[in-house]
């Protein structure tokens, strides 16, 4: 089963990073408001970004480094 570190862009235009195993569904589940505290008042929300990892650990340490870059930085990730 494959990970993956995915941006979500929200209506609000801001950034959204996390992590699943199930990528479809947790896009699904942040559209219907019950994936996360912080998109459910921002819905709809766009995948804009992700990466596919082997396992768990990877996925999760790559949320933890997108998280701490800038908006810009995000923004330029985005775009490659």
């Amino acid at each position: 089963m494959s990970n993956y570190t995915y941006i979500l862009r929200c209506s609000d235009d801001t950034l959204y990073c996390g992590w699943t195993n199930d990528l479809e569904k947790r896009l699904a589940a942040h559209n219907a408001g019950t994936a996360a505290k912080y998109t459910r008042t921002r819905r709809p929300v766009e995948l804009v970004y992700y990466e596919e990892f082997e396992t768990k650990q990877e996925a999760m340490s790559r949320e933890y480094h997108i998280k701490r870059l800038t908006r810009q930085e995000k923004l330029d990730l985005i775009k490659h």
